[in-house]
């Protein structure tokens, strides 16, 4: 088997396919391991779920050994906990990193995949699996004159490793998104004038975070085999602190949902996402807890008219990624810091001086962009994949993502792919989500080789019908009503589609149990 991508995925991917006795190696583009946690070194970068649940759950050693130091893990914590991963399960000698694949064909003559590196290796193997990640891709600077700045021209995505000093720079960020909200309020302590760009506000809800309570990683960690059957059967996968409520949002008063509001909002992070379970199919219902992030917002910004251009108020709450900050609208109450609306008067162009904006131009000594991925799709679709009759694996996708359980496509066989779009991928704790896909393409594998079977493959009709799917209950909620990276609004030119599974992990889970446990009925094997 050949594994692409060295992530939390491909790391248990590797352990298991070797596990089974099979030949793997894993090529990595980094010349580390770590996937999104290698490449996202920004000030501030952390993770939104807590450490104790944003972990590995397939060994119980490594779950009692490892001591997290803070409730929400920061990136330098989980590239470390990753590479003691490596270590403790001997993986390294099976990966190749500083590799990036550049092409992926099917033989269908050996039944092989060959792959291609930019180092001029020519491999083959009978499975491949791309573990290349969902938030993987940066999207490109969108705005000419890139080149002309003088000053300095950053990505947090491609962050420098050995940081960035701000002290008294002038500095433009553009974007608001989830990794703007972590690294602005770092960059404003730092800088003598900061000015953040922004298009689209969003809603974002106090992360809480703080030392590792001991008593409380202890009870966890005592219960970790029922916290984990619990989480796997949920539709978000965190529970630790707070189950996700079963109530109705329109089903109590509204004394008990504010109620509700306030003890998950004091909670932090994105259990407050899980308040009701109704939030994101009942517009009356979401309608409740937008008015109240609504409130919360405006309550920490001093200036009025300021707060309603960071009050989110054209979209349903959840309907964007929610995301998860340290004193990030407290930020903009600072005398140095200025919010600039891009939608009222849009970016044109970057200068040598800084940004035009409108007929405006603003002066940096540096500039950082934060402005988001092409999620899910980009990483697959810029690859040279190739399968049945040559046909492009972009060319399949140039209308929205087509595959079966967000596994595998037609035409391109014992090529698997995880937490893919059709798939619950980003709405789900993206750790266990992917340990999931992995033991499930295991159990394909061992399936294929008991019965003798040389490949699989979706069938077409099947893959249509769960396009359908996807799309049937996208319909249902109110995702729609926002324009965002689950519907591939962001990236000029995507088309636009319900990218992941919304129908929640555990109905997920049951039907790509119940395709495994009928033999895979809804797949072509030879």
């Amino acid at each position: 088997a050949i594994v692409v991508g060295a992530g939390f995925t491909g790391l248990y991917m590797l352990h298991r396919l070797r596990q089974a006795g099979l030949t793997t190696r894993l090529y990595e583009a980094g010349d580390g391991i770590g996937g999104t946690w290698y490449w996202n070194r920004y000030p501030g970068a952390a993770c939104d779920i807590e450490s104790l649940e944003y972990s590995y759950s397939f060994d119980e050693a490594l779950q009692q050994e490892w001591k997290w130091s803070s409730r929400f893990a920061r990136q330098p914590e989980i590239l470390e906990y990753m590479n003691h991963v490596a270590d403790r399960f001997d993986l390294r000698r099976d990966i190749q990193l500083d590799t990036r694949v550049t092409s992926a064909v099917f033989d269908e003559s050996a039944c092989v995949w060959r792959i291609a590196t930019h180092r001029g290796d020519a491999v083959s193997a009978r499975y491949c699996v791309m573990a290349t990640g969902c938030l993987s891709t940066p999207k490109p600077i969108e705005y000419p004159g890139a080149e002309r700045f003088r000053g300095r021209l950053l990505r947090t995505q491609a962050w420098p490793r050995e940081g960035v000093d701000f002290t008294g720079l002038r500095v433009g960020v553009v974007g608001t998104g989830s990794t703007a909200i972590q690294c602005i309020p770092i960059i404003a302590a730092q800088a003598r004038q900061l000015t953040v760009f922004q298009r689209t506000p969003n809603f974002s809800i106090p992360a809480g975070n703080g030392p590792m309570d001991p008593d409380y990683e202890r009870r966890t960690k005592a219960n970790y085999q029922a916290l984990r059957a619990i989480e796997r059967d949920s539709d978000v996968g965190i529970c630790a602190r707070l189950p996700p409520d079963t109530r109705r949002a329109m089903d109590v008063s509204a004394e008990e949902r504010e109620a509700e509001y306030e003890r998950r909002w004091a909670a932090g992070g994105l259990y407050f996402y899980c308040s009701f379970v109704d939030l994101m199919t009942d517009k009356q219902a979401n309608d409740t807890v937008t008015a109240f992030v609504q409130r919360k917002i405006r309550e920490k910004i001093k200036d009025p008219a300021l707060a309603e251009l960071l009050v989110p108020t054209d979209y349903p709450f959840g309907a964007k990624r929610i995301c998860a900050d340290t004193g990030y609208y407290e930020t903009f109450n600072q005398p140095h810091v200025r919010l600039v609306d891009v939608k009222r008067a849009p970016i044109r162009e970057i200068t040598e001086q800084g940004l035009r904006v409108g007929d405006e131009e603003h002066t940096f000594d540096a500039i950082v962009f934060a402005t988001g991925f092409d999620a899910m799709t980009g990483t697959l679709m810029n690859l040279d994949i190739r399968g049945r009759g040559g046909v492009q694996f972009a060319d399949c996708w140039q209308h929205g993502p087509r595959n079966l359980y967000g596994l595998m496509t037609a035409g391109f066989p014992n090529m698997f792919m995880t937490t893919g779009p059709g798939s619950p991928s980003v709405l789900y704790n993206m750790v266990l989500g992917n340990e999931y896909h992995v033991d499930w393409i295991m159990d394909c594998i061992e399936y294929l080789d008991r019965h003798g079977c040389r490949t699989i493959e979706p069938t077409p009709a099947a893959e249509a019908a769960w396009r359908r799917t996807v799309d049937d209950i996208g319909r249902q909620t109110l995702f729609g009503n926002a324009s965002s990276w689950y519907m591939g609004d962001n990236v000029p030119g995507k088309p636009r589609v319900v990218l992941p599974y919304l129908g929640g992990f555990r109905a997920y889970k049951k039907t790509c149990d119940e395709e495994a446990a009928r033999g895979y009925p809804n797949f072509a094997l030879t």
